[in-house]
């Protein structure tokens, strides 16, 4: 790493991670955005829509559900047949969907990807003074999905990077250099690279992947706070993920945060981690679990 960062190094990193329900990832195709990500474009873009609804004094804001939106360099899908309509996709953790398709055309898409994927199911009892109307309002519809082209299960890891450099320096430097050292470790031991489902078939196929080999997806993300323990790091491991003798993996389901990090760990959060379904206890920040459930040592 490049010398002269300022990295703490005294402060422990169990339970600095901060609690949330879901994690949006907007894939915008870029690696860096500006340090509030949704001034970007003027405020023409999906994180500021989903922050007016979701954010203090939204629609939908609720302080017992945590929504942490993020910008993401994974490139968005496009539509093979409307390439004409301008849509945005996005990952949703720990919930593991993939929405490829959010049409930019009207703010009803965003509110139903809010509504029918975000939102609780079942609200925090702090909200049982509401009103029948407002405690409607604030949980999740599923036949809002129906708004939107069908989401996709993520199947694959996801290895996330703190690299917002027009945040701060330190991730923007030491995002890059992460990013490429997970790639070549991951590519060393034979995993390959993620693609979502629906570019890896053909038109008329089931979105089926059993028969796939394990692959991963490595990206950078927007700020997650933290930036003083770079390389800030989250592992997301897919609900049905084997160990290599068949055995259910110890974290499937699970998204792991780790501080800290330099491109000497790396091969042993992979190799622990990924191949072992074990926490750096070390370098661990936190986590959670499909569902909700934070995870702390």
């Amino acid at each position: 790493m490049p010398e002269g960062f300022l990295i703490d190094h005294s402060k422990p990193l169990n339970g600095t991670m901060a609690a949330y329900a879901e994690q949006i990832l907007i894939c915008t195709g870029k690696d860096d955005w500006p340090s509030r990500i949704e001034e970007e474009n003027s405020g023409d873009n999906l994180a500021a829509d989903i922050k007016e609804l979701l954010g203090r004094g939204g629609t939908y804001s609720d302080p017992y559900h945590n929504v942490s939106v993020l910008n993401s360099s994974f490139p968005s899908s496009v539509h093979p047949r409307r390439h004409e309509v301008q849509t945005s996709s996005a990952y949703l953790f720990p919930s593991f969907k993939y929405v490829p398709y959010l049409p930019r055309v009207s703010f009803e898409s965003v509110q139903a990807l809010v509504k029918g994927y975000v939102l609780p199911s079942k609200l925090h009892p702090a909200h049982n003074a509401l009103s029948p109307v407002h405690r409607d309002r604030l949980v999740r519809n599923m036949e809002y999905r129906e708004l939107l082209p069908p989401a996709e299960d993520v199947q694959d890891i996801m290895v996330l990077i703190c690299g917002h450099g027009g945040r701060d320096i330190r991730c923007g430097i030491t995002g890059p250099i992460l990013r490429a050292e997970f790639r070549k470790s991951l590519e060393r031991i034979g995993i390959g690279k993620h693609q979502p489902l629906h570019e890896t078939r053909h038109e008329g196929e089931a979105l089926d992947n059993k028969d796939q080999k394990l692959a991963a997806g490595v990206g950078l993300i927007s700020h997650i706070g933290g930036h003083k323990f770079a390389g800030n790091v989250i592992v997301y491991l897919p609900p049905h993920l084997k160990l290599k003798g068949g055995e259910p993996h110890p974290l499937a389901g699970c998204g792991i945060w780790y501080g800290r990090v330099e491109p000497r760990h790396v091969e042993g959060i992979v190799k622990a981690t990924i191949l072992e379904g074990k926490v750096v206890e070390d370098m661990f920040r936190g986590g959670i679990r499909q569902g909700g459930e934070i995870l702390r040592i």
